[in-house]
């Protein structure tokens, strides 16, 4: 089996007497997408934050395997060397597009400026490989030179992930990337990240409410409740022999999330 890519140990995160989540535990391996699920105030979006080094622990160890080979704690690295992650290894796709774009360059412009971040400075090469991406996430090319905010949602969040691939992270942490959105574009664009996830093999950490997406997208699943994993294990059985009370009513529906 390969050897994780992250490697989480008692993560906990503390607002004063609230507990953001508590005593995390769990490896993620190289083409792995695992779901995060839960009520809201579960503490789902702490986690991932906790993970993707913008909020600090309490206590605990995220450790990432980095190109080199060695674990790293992301939470004892240098500011420099873990900005150097999130424009290279890693990419964080926000719920709202608009968080993860600049509304005032143009579609190709969002996604050139992360590629001149790592290094790449011929107009050409840029602009070409802008140009293939939006082709990738089946935005029409003509289009390399609009303005994100003439784009509807849906074509907002695929240039979210154009500009979060191009530079060819190992790891994507994703918050609701669907949230918002119209079923049928949904669809669209569950089918989109599941085909750039197969292709490109990327690990993914992904926190969503619905549990169609995570049955979708997810190979694992961890369930939380009051900032506790109650539950965790291969996806398809999660949802169909729940064992966890509380997971039960999830995938019952019971509690609207």
């Amino acid at each position: 089996m390969d050897e994780p890519i992250m490697a989480v140990e008692g993560l906990t995160v503390k607002y004063g007497s609230h507990i953001g989540c508590k005593e995390v535990c769990f490896d993620l391996y190289p083409g792995e997408v695992l779901g995060i699920v839960g009520e809201s105030g579960s503490g789902k979006t702490t986690l991932l934050n906790a993970l993707h080094g913008r909020l600090e622990p309490s206590h605990g160890t995220v450790k990432y395997r980095t190109r080199m080979g060695g674990m790293d704690d992301i939470h004892a690295m240098g500011e420099p060397q873990r900005r150097l992650l999130m424009r290279t290894d890693w990419a964080y796709v926000h719920q709202n597009p608009r968080d993860g774009l600049r509304m005032a360059v143009s579609a190709g412009a969002n996604i050139g400026e992360r590629l001149m971040g790592v290094g790449w400075r011929h107009y050409g090469r840029i602009r070409d490989n802008a140009v293939g991406w939006l082709e990738d996430v089946e935005i029409d090319t003509e289009r390399v030179d609009d303005s994100p905010a003439t784009f509807s949602g849906g074509m907002q969040q695929r240039l979210q992930i154009a500009r979060n691939l191009v530079t060819n992270p190992r790891l994507v942490f994703m918050d609701e990337p669907t949230g918002g959105l119209d079923v049928s574009v949904q669809a669209r664009l569950l089918d989109l990240i599941r085909t750039l996830v197969a292709e490109k093999g990327l690990s993914v950490v992904i926190v969503t409410h619905d549990l169609a997406v995570a049955r979708l997208l997810s190979h694992r699943l961890m369930v939380m409740k009051s900032g506790e994993v109650v539950e965790q294990g291969l996806t398809d059985q999660i949802l169909d022999d729940p064992q966890h009370p509380y997971s039960q009513l999830l995938v019952s529906s019971i509690l609207q999330i």
